[in-house]
């Protein structure tokens, strides 16, 4: 199989990139700066040579787009701006790109998030429910969903991503420091709900969905069991062999984190119904089981 990621060099896209190497598929890395490959397998290619020459992505089975600003800074009106035309370009460059190519992938799966279901603390979020713009991450979502039916003349599938956990990227890490440090413990309330994958099953879920055909349009990429804050909070100090015991007030976060702070405060009971129904099976399905293996021990 031969698949091109763009957002390659990113958290989810490393590690989805160790992923198909090491089921030797072909892989072509999409990104601003041209690079040399020591890897017999990787090839990489730049926006501005796509532009010229789609040749290269010629005979390609699935284009998967992982590109975009990260989120996790201050939301300054300026990083607001960047965070949201860096996914709508991007998506109008795949656009581009797929309606030039002679031979079209089979599918494009394109990142997407949850936000874009606004947030509640009891609602049950699947793929039919109502979208909601509610703050600046929901809107940037749904103007990025919009933007992906631009591409035409294939599959497409919008991956919603809840919080996607790996021991060397994301939040995880950062979650993790106040419990090295003995001062873990709720967030707020500690009633909003986490709704999260682990890295391994994103992987395995995207893969999934490339092969699946009937799977189009939206998918929530998550976990089976969410977690409230709290709930989270707990289950890593047992695995850190740790204590919960130190509330951080929201207001200390809202200092801390401006706007972003929602990211944390704020949540989602996201349901992977899709998944489910097509019957994915996967590998932590529980927060329990998820935590163990990535800091289990540590």
């Amino acid at each position: 199989m031969k698949i091109a990621i763009a957002g390659g060099s990113g958290f989810v896209g490393r590690h989805l990139t160790q992923y198909f190497l090491k089921r030797k598929y072909s892989i072509i890395l999409i990104s601003r700066k041209s690079q040399k490959s020591d890897h017999p397998l990787i090839r990489y290619a730049t926006w501005s040579e796509l532009k010229s020459n789609v040749s290269m992505m010629e005979g390609t089975d699935a284009i998967v787009n992982l590109a975009g600003e990260t989120i996790n800074q201050r939301w300054t009106k300026a990083a607001k701006e960047r965070i949201l035309q860096s996914r709508l370009e991007t998506v109008g460059q795949i656009a581009d790109i797929v309606a030039r190519m002679n031979n079209k992938p089979q599918v494009v799966v394109n990142a997407s998030a949850i936000a874009i279901y606004g947030t509640s603390e009891k609602l049950g979020l699947v793929e039919h429910s109502d979208t909601r713009v509610m703050d600046f991450l929901s809107g940037v979502v749904s103007q990025w969903e919009q933007a992906v039916d631009q591409i035409q003349d294939t599959r497409i599938v919008k991956l919603r991503l809840g919080l996607v956990l790996g021991k060397d990227g994301g939040a995880l890490p950062r979650m993790m420091t106040p419990y090295k440090l003995g001062l873990g413990g709720r967030i707020g309330s500690g009633k909003q709900f986490y709704s999260w994958i682990h890295i391994e099953d994103l992987c395995r879920l995207i893969e999934f969905c490339i092969e699946n055909e009937d799977i189009i349009e939206q998918i929530n990429a998550t976990a089976p069991h969410p977690v409230t804050n709290d709930e989270f909070g707990r289950t890593l100090a047992a695995a850190m062999h740790t204590g919960h015991r130190f509330p951080v007030p929201a207001f200390v976060m809202k200092l801390l984190l401006g706007e972003m702070a929602t990211l944390v405060l704020e949540g989602q009971k996201v349901l992977p119904y899709l998944a489910t129904e097509y019957e994915f099976h996967y590998k932590y399905p529980t927060i329990e089981l998820a935590l163990d293996d990535l800091v289990g021990g540590k």
